[in-house]
């Protein structure tokens, strides 16, 4: 994976690309740095809301932070989300992480 620099600077040049914000997020989140994690994710999804990926990971780094209630909510978006992209994979995943928070 890459590193937190070497994702920033890719982002320097292509700074609205969720790929590349959602791969800060995962770099981010891995270097216990959560709050700037989940602004990233936020970020991810402002560019691209159909990114399934990103709700189902920022619920996850939500619920590590002990967030349960914010965890539920990127849950259903994203469970919402993935049920209209036609993701049934994520949305099954998501669906059952939400069954745990419950």
């Amino acid at each position: 994976m890459p590193t937190v620099e070497q994702l920033e600077k890719l982002l320097a040049s292509e700074p609205n690309d969720p790929f590349l914000n959602f791969g800060l997020a995962m770099a981010l989140d891995k270097a216990g740095r959560r709050d700037e994690a989940l602004a990233r994710f936020d970020r991810t999804l402002e560019f691209d809301s159909d990114y399934v990926p990103a709700y189902f990971q920022k619920a996850r780094v939500q619920a590590d932070a002990g967030k349960m209630g914010n965890a539920r909510e990127t849950l259903n978006q994203g469970i919402e989300t993935a049920r209209r992209v036609g993701d049934t994979h994520a949305e099954g995943e998501m669906s059952e992480f939400l069954a745990t928070l419950e």
